[in-house]
């Protein structure tokens, strides 16, 4: 049975570049050093974008296996889990393919995105995971995404206790900032459901920090990152992820 990371480091994201923060990492030897570094500051598992040369989003299976080995070489006791994301340049057959093909233990994936194609074509796919042994984690952005998980999940996929799924707080906020609060409605969700899952959280803006204590309080795990944040609670610019990881440890444990 694959667990989530209590503790979960986002780099980089899809979409950000060094204009957005000059330490935030590009090329897989970036990626590395930054992963030693969460490492040694309380991250516990990794979530995995590479970069083209022009240091675009990429979605590439060879790719792929070469970074999680070299990553699981070099960290050898952090979680490596890798993206889907389409970021509006991949359709679903090829992000079924990249999991399916990359070598990955672990994978996250947006319910919405892969929902593009019927329904189920994507339950297809997730019974393929499963019999691979690919963990999914399953990205939902509000309760619709939810009841659409729900209808499309195969039931022993659903119901097993080692169903993986990420709350994302604030991705469409005004402000792009979340509220700790707005975790309620997926855990009232979840219990709506009887779901036993292995949840963590991931919140855009300055609450990131106050979200990510809110979910471990209520049993959650966490994804902390530049993807999602770049500041401290005080509003303070990070100097780099592992400053980020350090900081959000820190706020658990005190709380």
């Amino acid at each position: 049975m694959t667990r989530l990371p209590k503790l979960m480091v986002a780099p980089n994201g899809a979409r950000l570049t060094k204009a957005d923060h000059p330490a935030l990492p590009i090329t897989l030897s970036e990626i590395v050093t930054t992963a030693r570094d969460c490492h040694a500051a309380g991250a516990d598992g990794l979530h995995l974008h590479l970069r083209d040369a022009e240091g675009g989003h990429l979605l590439d299976a060879g790719a792929y296996r070469e970074a999680v080995q070299e990553l699981t070489t070099q960290v050898p006791d952090m979680a490596i889990q890798i993206t889907t994301e389409a970021v509006g340049k991949y359709d679903p057959p090829h992000q079924r393919e990249i999991a399916l093909q990359s070598s990955a233990s672990m994978v996250s994936a947006s319910i919405r995105e892969l929902c593009r194609d019927p329904e189920g074509v994507t339950r297809a796919f997730y019974t393929d995971c499963a019999e691979q042994d690919i963990a999914i984690q399953h990205i939902l952005y509000d309760r619709a995404d939810g009841e659409l998980l729900i209808r499309t999940l195969p039931d022993p996929v659903l119901n097993a206790p080692d169903l993986q799924l990420l709350f994302v707080l604030g991705r469409y906020a005004a402000d792009q900032n979340s509220d700790p609060h707005d975790l309620d409605d997926f855990l009232d969700w979840m219990g709506t459901h009887d779901l036993s899952a292995d949840w963590a959280v991931c919140a855009f803006g300055q609450n990131e920090t106050a979200s990510l204590v809110y979910a471990a309080q209520r049993g959650g795990k966490c994804r902390v990152g530049f993807e999602n944040a770049r500041v401290h609670a005080d509003g303070r610019v990070a100097n780099d992820n592992a400053e980020r990881v350090r900081a959000v440890r820190e706020a658990i444990q005190r709380a």
